[in-house]
């Protein structure tokens, strides 16, 4: 892939433009890709996963940020000028640091986004009693990164959440659609709603869990709605493209796709095929330092 130097009027500077860079720790941000391609297909991409290291649920905060700037770094010099955190637990842990220490010193025209954000900005137009569930993973629910968001931007929103822990082993392991799934995806909405039985708004915190969607509607009373994270990533990403055109120039337009891992290619093939239509993908396999 060729990258395009630009002359940026900020700093009078050159600049890369390159494709946009979106980040997981494991397979799930494919899901948010997915819906990404969709409604921006014109662009290029690359997708990292750190899938040799996964999950990062349950790692600490420090640990969660080393991780996420390694991969952020490695994803700079692969020329995106943009990337996309495409995990909660690292847009929880990792993303605020990132941003207000790291990018200022590595190259302050540069901008790295997560999904939480996004995610919270919808939910003042979903829930109708203002009470909102979160289902996510133990990293996320302890760093109340949804609860501070929606805090500022809703305060009259009643927030509780639930971790999840098992839920990301059952996808990645493509268990999702078993007995077992069964078990803990109604065990831990039974627990979320005996916290606050109101709740009418449930928020899947995890990019994993839309491969759960039809266990989570069998043990979710109608009346609640369900809000996946990837369209509303998708539209906001777009509309922050818009709001910004210097960013948006420097995101090359090939329709490309390509894939890294730090796994091996077969492995993350095959795991991939669970989240993606796609039979043929460009993969190669990275190490993060």
């Amino acid at each position: 892939m060729t990258f395009l130097f630009i002359n940026m009027k900020t700093n009078d500077s050159l600049s890369y433009a390159g494709p946009i860079g979106v980040f997981d720790s494991g397979y799930g941000g494919l899901t948010i890709l997915d819906k990404i391609r969709k409604q921006m297909p014109e662009y290029d991409y690359i997708y990292l996963g750190d899938n040799a290291r996964t999950p990062y649920g349950p790692r600490s905060f420090e640990v969660v940020y080393e991780f996420t700037l390694q991969a952020v770094k490695k994803l700079f010099e692969l020329g995106c000028p943009l990337v996309i955190l495409a995990c909660n637990t690292a847009s929880a842990k990792a993303l605020r640091t990132i941003q207000q220490t790291n990018l200022p010193s590595i190259d302050p025209s540069r901008r790295v986004l997560g999904v939480i954000r996004p995610t919270v900005e919808c939910i003042g137009d979903l829930t109708q009693n203002r009470h909102v569930g979160i289902l996510a993973t133990s990293g996320t629910i302890k760093s109340e990164s949804y609860l501070l968001e929606i805090e500022k931007l809703f305060p009259d929103v009643t927030v509780t959440g639930e971790a999840c822990p098992m839920w990301v082993p059952l996808v990645e392991n493509n268990e999702y659609d078993s007995e077992g799934a069964d078990y803990f995806v109604q065990k831990h909405i039974r627990q979320l709603l005996a916290k606050d039985p109101d709740i009418d708004t449930l928020i899947l915190g995890c990019t994993h869990y839309p491969l759960l969607i039809e266990k989570i509607r069998q043990f979710t009373p109608s009346h609640i709605r369900i809000v996946p994270q990837g369209e509303y990533v998708a539209h906001s990403l777009q509309n922050y493209l818009k709001r910004h055109p210097e960013m948006n120039i420097r995101c090359t337009k090939g329709g490309t796709c390509r894939f890294l891992t730090t796994e091996s290619t077969a492995k993350f093939e095959e795991s991939a095929s669970i989240f993606l239509c796609q039979n043929e993908m460009e993969v190669k396999s990275i190490t993060l330092e």
